[in-house]
């Protein structure tokens, strides 16, 4: 597998851009569980795969 294969990962400005919420929200949705899937790459950096948000916006809209 090399590096193109990979998913890309969203910042929490990002996501927070396209849900049109304030990134404030999405951190506050982070910590009780409701938004998207997050992925932590160290203690203080959350990112979303793209699919996630998807997912997420599909199951929201439903």
């Amino acid at each position: 597998m090399n590096v193109k294969e990979f998913e890309r990962l969203l910042t929490t400005a990002e996501v927070a851009k396209i849900v049109q919420v304030s990134p404030s929200t999405l951190c506050r949705w982070r910590q009780q569980g409701v938004g998207p899937r997050v992925t932590w790459l160290s203690r203080s950096i959350p990112r979303y795969a793209a699919s996630d948000v998807e997912k997420w916006l599909q199951k929201t809209a439903a």
